[in-house]
């Protein structure tokens, strides 16, 4: 069975079955992969590859993978295990390792011998039908080469949630920060963003086949720009959200991920004055110390982070803010810690990602910085900060109790039949009876109670 953070995929429809090869995929990590993963397929299908959600039934199996922590890669090699066996009673079946990974450790990936037939970086997937033919020769393939321009604005993705109600559209790739822990830019290569009209060009069909919400996905997405040149016009992230929320009206609309160092006032003006986009930012802070934040090149201090969470609150009403958090960086001391507590309390996050420190070989915090805090020491402060934010979540739920909150119905309720599940603007989990409502339609819902997960409430 795939693990609980893969994603696996339905074969959309249209999909014909006769005299096709048949393609099962795993995807692992960030939405970027996940909206990578629908490029591979809608490729796949174009040169008569079929998507299937059986693994048994795959003459082609890919793994999408992930790099940005250790045990990341270690499930995915564990995963690469299974294939091996299954590849043992299916002695023509085809394994591949794409995305991030790839990148990473393609010559480790080949050196396993029967592990894998193909390595594929993220910039190289338009190769993948002449990498499947060389592989099924019994020849490895490999294309790890990263691009500037490459963007698959071109390809229009096979779309592959369950519910037909959100989907994911690329606006950028890449990434130029650098920050000291972190692989991406090196697995994903250099920024580049996409044509803006390729972009609501998609958007115009998502919402043309009855698709309610969109999340604008990059690494940076602030730092979108289209146009740069003199004598032409430019676009940049505030124009493109912008855009896209006035043509269409009736979608809802997200974006992911920003950083703090770019995240202006003008984004935050346009955010405010649209009521379709949604009110919730993810903006990353990883820790609440400036010497910590300088050492792990942010480009931000903990003032200025600050600064730029006081002007979220003012500007735009009712606005869910979330973070990443990443404890136990090199030569982080208890003083550095406390920092990043009170930053929590400070910042009031509504929900938050949390992590403890995972060296990256490549990256500049493992080539200069030693990773001098013990695990045991990681360990006990993860927990404090986990147990803040439970306290913080609480704090946000609690105030929304009495509120009404306008909620996207994405779907029936794990816990029960007789209840729906959806969505508030500000991507806060709503649960409430079923009255009639399919994924899709709004339902204004009065918060009456809460869980650590969710909000409860009744439809008004």
């Amino acid at each position: 069975m795939p693990l609980k953070n893969a994603n696996t995929f339905s074969s959309p429809a249209g999909f014909t079955t006769v005299n096709c090869r048949r393609l099962y995929m795993e995807t692992y990590g960030c939405q970027m992969n996940v909206s990578d993963s629908e490029v591979v397929i809608s490729i796949m299908k174009d040169n008569d590859v079929v998507h299937t959600p059986d693994i048994n039934q795959a003459d082609i199996i890919l793994i999408n993978t992930c790099s940005i922590r250790e045990n990341a890669e270690q499930r995915i090699w564990g995963r690469l295990d299974v294939f091996r066996q299954i590849k043992k009673t299916k002695p023509d079946l085809i394994v591949g390792v794409i995305g991030c990974m790839a990148e990473r450790l393609k010559e480790k990936l080949l050196e396993e011998e029967k592990l894998v037939d193909l390595v594929i970086g993220p910039d190289a997937y338009r190769e993948l039908p002449v990498l499947l033919e060389e592989a099924g020769t019994g020849q490895r393939a490999i294309n790890v080469l990263l691009s500037r321009e490459e963007t698959y604005a071109d390809i229009s993705p096979v779309r592959t949630g369950k519910n037909n109600v959100s989907a994911f559209v690329s606006i950028m790739r890449g990434c130029n920060n650098f920050c000291s822990y972190c692989v991406v830019p090196y697995t994903r290569g250099e920024e580049r963003s996409r044509d803006p009209e390729s972009i609501f060009r998609e958007i115009g069909g998502l919402s043309a086949g009855g698709y309610r919400e969109v999340t604008l996905l990059g690494q940076n997405v602030n730092s979108y720009g289209w146009g740069k040149n003199p004598g032409t016009t430019s676009t940049d992230f505030s124009d493109l959200l912008e855009k896209s929320a006035v043509e269409y009206p009736d979608l809802r609309i997200r974006f992911s991920t920003s950083h703090p160092r770019d995240i202006s006032d003008k984004l935050l003006h346009t955010i405010a004055r649209n009521p379709n986009i949604c009110k919730h930012i993810h903006l990353p802070a990883q820790s609440g110390s400036s010497r910590i934040l300088k050492l792990m090149n942010r480009g931000y201090s903990r003032e200025e982070y600050l600064e730029r969470i006081a002007a979220i609150r003012s500007i735009i009403n009712d606005c869910a803010i979330s973070t990443d958090i990443i404890t136990g960086f090199c030569s982080e001391t208890e003083e550095d810690h406390m920092q990043t507590l009170s930053l929590m309390e400070e910042a009031a996050y509504d929900f938050a990602y949390m992590f403890k420190y995972s060296e990256r070989p490549g990256t500049d915090a493992a080539e200069k910085l030693r990773d001098d805090v013990p695990e045991e020491i990681k360990s006990k402060r993860l927990t404090g900060i986990i147990k803040l934010q439970g306290r913080l979540s609480a704090r946000s739920k609690a105030a929304d109790l009495g509120k009404t909150f306008r909620v996207l119905v994405e779907g029936r309720s794990k816990k029960s039949e007789l209840e729906l599940y959806g969505r508030s603007s500000q991507n806060k989990v709503v649960v409430f009876p079923d009255t009639g409502l399919k994924p899709g339609d709004y339902a204004n819902i009065k918060v009456t109670r809460f869980t650590p997960a969710t909000l409860i409430g009744l439809p008004v």
